[in-house]
């Protein structure tokens, strides 16, 4: 199972004391709280990888975050744009099914190839997440069958919330077998 969870977006800077702006992950609501220990992705040369969550005060439709370590505007701007990262473990079980639910449904597109299919389940293994997709031409009560694509970082291209849609850059061969 994969450790970590993407919980929350920082969006901008928010203080001169370093608090940013962040916003909940599509479909969670807004875990990040104090005492909470986060990972930063990507990681930004010259920020740090992980802080622990020093206060959160809620600001209309967001929320601002003060992490440790993170006491001026220039690092703050140094995380502007990062994902927040949290162990699954600190994150409430009734979160980790939204998470996994908030996929189906999902477009995958190759950057090379275009269309792959639609996402049908997040499929939970010891070394990784898997994708479940169903290609378009492929009706499972049919006897179709669906594709397994890990959800890694480096196949991700780009995630577009608004299309639903995950753009990849998969392998050569990896829809084929």
């Amino acid at each position: 199972m994969r450790d970590w969870m993407h919980v929350a977006d920082l969006a901008r800077t928010k203080t001169l004391q370093g608090g940013l702006v962040a916003r909940s992950a599509s479909g969670l609501p807004f875990l990040l709280h104090e005492g909470m220990e986060v990972a930063f992705v990507p990681p930004r040369h010259e920020a740090p990888r992980r802080s622990i969550v020093k206060s959160v005060r809620e600001e209309g439709d967001a929320y601002v975050v003060a992490f440790e370590g993170v006491d001026d505007i220039a690092t703050a701007q140094l995380l502007s744009g990062c994902r927040c990262l949290v162990r699954r473990a600190d994150v409430p079980e009734d979160a980790r099914a939204t998470e996994r639910d908030s996929l189906a449904g999902w477009e995958v597109c190759d950057v090379r190839t275009g269309f792959v299919g639609v996402v049908s389940d997040v499929v939970e293994k010891p070394a990784q997440t898997l994708l479940e997709v169903v290609p378009r031409d492929v009706a499972r009560q049919d006897g179709g069958h669906a594709i397994l694509i890990p959800m890694v970082e480096a196949f991700i291209a780009s995630i577009d919330e608004e299309a639903r849609r995950i753009d990849m850059t998969l392998p050569e061969g990896l829809l084929d077998l």
